[in-house]
């Protein structure tokens, strides 16, 4: 099969976290020219898609359940030193950074990458075909947990404005851990064959059953580039971070836009992943990835926010306003009767993208 782990030889997965690690030493501290923003962009591009990268080489050769937490803690570290940097350099303006963020994290994994996984299966076999059962246990974890993380906060009565209190926080962060914890046990020990792709005539298939697991050697070579790459992230996002904001304000957009944009940059390598499975008739393996990118980014994240505010200084705003909550409201019906039937047309993946397309332009001009 085509999902076999390329080998680590692969010259870029090496050579970008080494040019990211020079580009981070020659820019630390400095102020930047144009030239110089985009290409320590670049490089933080690159060294975001080489990390995950070498996450599936380490995952692949540690088996599950830990392979599933080796990438989603790397992925996690990515966002969190995005949110952090820019919310340390943004002080009380960037409040909201870590709900933006994880709001669009959501939009984009359940109606972005949904959508598009769902119009690609479809258009190659006229009806995408999945697991119904997986997929909607994994809907359902995705729908608590940005209920108790994003929604309550906007209602809770301790703390004036969207904020929990200090107790209410620490609550939100020990339940979405503990959620997200209980789903990889699911998905990977319990109840892993309702995670497995699913042929047109309802057969379920293993298709990584027979590949071919790294070498000891490549996985701890992974692992070294992995340690490079997420240190480079963490760098030049703070090196970036004050371009970031500026080109933000001058463009005219809100400070909401900011979190959309991390939220692209993290989630790029899962949108070309699940594209590419789409491509291949694996429905499902694009809708596990969709769905866990964003259990993820909320069961993690959190957390890890909320572990970060002993040191940061400022309000932690998470409650969303009424239009995130609508869409997010949508989001979720939508999904439900998409998943219910365990098949879908191009239409079900139009209205997903429709959905994506109304949280961009809304996050652009509110």
């Amino acid at each position: 099969m085509e999902h076999m782990i390329r080998v680590l030889t692969d010259r870029w997965t090496v050579f970008i976290p080494v040019l990211a690690a020079l580009a981070l030493a020659a820019t630390w501290g400095r102020s930047l020219s144009g030239v110089a923003v985009v290409a320590v962009a670049a490089a933080l591009i690159g060294a975001v898609l080489a990390a995950v990268y070498h996450a599936e080489v380490v995952a692949h050769r540690v088996g599950e359940p830990f392979g599933s937490l080796v990438l989603a803690v790397a992925v996690t570290i990515i966002e969190v030193a995005l949110i952090v940097t820019l919310m340390i350099s943004g002080g009380d303006k960037a409040a909201s950074l870590a709900r933006d963020t994880v709001f669009a994290a959501v939009m984009i994994t359940c109606n972005g990458i949904f959508g598009l996984s769902l119009l690609v299966g479809a258009l190659r076999r006229r009806v995408a075909v999945f697991n119904a059962e997986g997929t909607g246990a994994a809907l359902a974890t995705v729908a608590t947990l940005a209920t108790l993380s994003l929604v309550l906060p906007t209602f809770t009565t301790s703390q004036s404005g969207p904020e929990f209190s200090a107790g209410q926080l620490a609550f939100a962060a020990v339940a979405s851990l503990a959620l997200y914890g209980l789903f990889v046990m699911v998905q990977t020990v319990r109840h892993p064959d309702d995670f497995l792709p699913v042929e047109g005539n309802g057969v379920v298939t293993d298709d990584d059953e027979h590949s071919e697991s790294p070498t000891s050697k490549a996985a701890l070579l992974s692992l070294a580039m992995l340690f490079v790459a997420l240190v480079c992230v963490v760098g030049l996002a703070k090196v970036v971070s004050p371009s970031i904001e500026s080109a933000v304000a001058d463009a005219g957009l809100p400070p909401s836009a900011v979190g959309v944009v991390i939220a692209l940059l993290v989630l790029l390598p899962e949108t070309l992943a699940a594209v590419r499975a789409a491509r291949r008739d694996q429905v499902q393996i694009s809708l596990n990835l969709a769905l866990g990118s964003a259990m993820a980014s909320i069961g993690l994240t959190i957390p890890a926010i909320a572990v970060a505010t002993i040191w940061l200084d400022g309000p932690l705003e998470l409650g969303l306003g009424a239009t995130q909550m609508v869409l997010l409201a949508l989001t979720i019906v939508v999904g439900v009767l998409t998943v219910v039937p365990g098949r879908a047309t191009l239409l079900q993946g139009g209205v997903h993208l429709a959905l994506f397309s109304a949280f961009v332009f809304l996050a652009a001009s509110p």
